[in-house]
């Protein structure tokens, strides 16, 4: 994985996105071909997320090859702090989880947009940019 040089022009996926990269999504994959590999970036929860789903050593290594020329955006104490509390004010009248609440802290703390499926588990966030794709039912 490579270290994050310039984030202006950056997008951050969410792990449903890559999800749907290796299921071989051709909406996904048109997208992200469009917005170019170079601009996309991941969180550290969502490259943990993509190794714990991982069923075997060889989609484990093929998760590390697909993923090795992507940009990480690691957790620092500002976007921990952010994200503590955003579970705690929406953890019961949205169910947030602490996953999803560092991946959003994360595209905030950057001011870069979202790139997810699940636009409904981030929505109600203040100051969260979604990307939204224009062929997908998001």
């Amino acid at each position: 994985m490579k270290d994050v040089q310039n984030i202006t022009t950056m997008l951050l996926c969410d792990t449903n996105i890559f999800i749907e990269v290796f299921r071989r999504n051709t909406v996904i994959r048109d997208e992200i071909e469009k917005i170019g590999q170079n601009n996309i970036v991941i969180s550290d929860i969502t490259l943990g997320e993509l190794f714990y789903g991982a069923i075997n050593k060889a989609e484990l290594e093929m998760i590390c090859n697909d993923l090795s020329k992507i940009s990480i955006l690691h957790i620092n104490e500002e976007i921990s702090e952010m994200a503590v509390n955003m579970v705690k004010r929406y953890c019961l009248s949205h169910k947030l989880d602490i996953d999803d609440a560092l991946i959003a802290a994360t595209a905030i703390y950057h001011d870069i947009e979202l790139f997810t499926l699940n636009t409904k588990d981030f929505k109600f966030i203040p100051n969260i940019k979604l990307h939204l794709c224009k062929n997908s039912n998001s």
